[in-house]
């Protein structure tokens, strides 16, 4: 009998692949407006901060999308699944990827993306551009919307708060501030009942809970530099307040709204908030990333699989 074939959607927002592509990757974020000579050095300077210059985020998604493929056919080997790569803002870009999809005569497909949580400007906007190319080309998709509360990711996060906890030799637990964090995004989405910000206090009281973790609060990162006000407050404001106003030593920073070592976390986190934190005072660590854990993988490959039954 011969099983049946499923296409699988992997999206994810994309980095440049070297340092020369840098420019047209933000000008394709900034919705084709070149970034100017002084943005782009910036720009161009973080990520050589990134051990010389070295793109993990594409290499993560690669590894992370085909570990996906390999557990999805070994815990569900009545199908045939067949994992295929879409990029917000890198080639393959979205399109691209349903398009080769029905190049290759998949007729039925899930989408999920490689970020945990939904806001209508991340993941929505996502499942859109693929919506949109898959009625264009016949292909029959569903979309895997959130998983922020699965019981593997909750898991594999905790694990990693708990060997993290690890890093301050002597210092007891409630001695510890654990920071969760996660991509700021426009305030407007306030406005939109947009379920972002609750599915990350969902997923990181879920995890404070299981780590036993008492002392812990949310903080925002990476926030975009724009004339309209994003979620906060920001992590360097949150150290500051944290020293000054409780005396804090030790900090903890779990970025649960990130799968993947990518700039926001090897730069934003590992360089710009450690170097403000050692500015204060503060012992500041962060969890290991997810990348391609196996629980991670099966938390993806657990809700994949459940698109395609619920279709029946």
């Amino acid at each position: 009998m011969t099983k049946k074939t499923i296409g699988v959607l992997v999206m994810s927002y994309g980095t440049p692949e070297s340092l020369d592509q840098v420019e047209a990757y933000y000008t394709h974020i900034r919705r084709g407006s070149p970034p100017s000579a002084e943005q782009l050095k910036e720009l161009t300077d973080r990520y050589e901060a990134i051990v010389g210059g070295f793109f993990p985020l594409r290499e993560n998604t690669n590894q992370q999308v085909s570990a996906l493929e390999e557990t999805l056919n070994r815990e569900h080997p009545e199908y045939e699944f067949r994992c295929y790569q879409g990029l917000k803002h890198a080639s393959p870009f979205i399109e691209d990827g349903v398009e080769a999809m029905a190049k290759d005569g998949i007729t039925e497909a899930v989408g999920v993306v490689l970020a945990p949580h939904y806001s209508v400007m991340s993941v929505g906007g996502y499942i859109k551009r693929a919506k949109e190319k898959a009625e264009e080309t016949g292909l029959s998709i569903r979309f895997v919307r959130s998983y922020q509360t699965h019981p593997s990711l909750i898991q594999a996060l905790t694990e990693r708060v708990e060997k993290a906890l690890g890093l301050f030799e002597g210092v007891p637990a409630k001695g510890i501030r654990v920071l969760f964090s996660a991509h700021s995004l426009p305030e407007k989405i306030l406005e939109m009942n947009d379920p972002y910000p609750e599915q990350l206090l969902e997923t990181a009281k879920a995890v404070a809970e299981r780590a036993g973790v008492e002392a812990w609060q949310f903080a925002w990162q990476s926030a975009g530099r724009t004339a309209t006000p994003w979620l906060g407050p920001d992590i360097l404001d949150v150290l500051e307040t944290l020293k000054r106003e409780e005396a804090v030593e030790n900090v903890l920073v779990c970025p649960v709204g990130f799968v993947s070592d990518h700039l926001e976390v090897l730069y934003d986190l590992d360089i710009e908030a450690k170097r403000k934190a050692a500015e204060l005072g503060i012992h500041l660590e962060r969890t290991e990333s997810l990348n391609t854990d196996p629980l991670y993988m099966h938390t993806l490959s657990d809700v994949v699989a459940a698109e395609v039954e619920r279709k029946g």
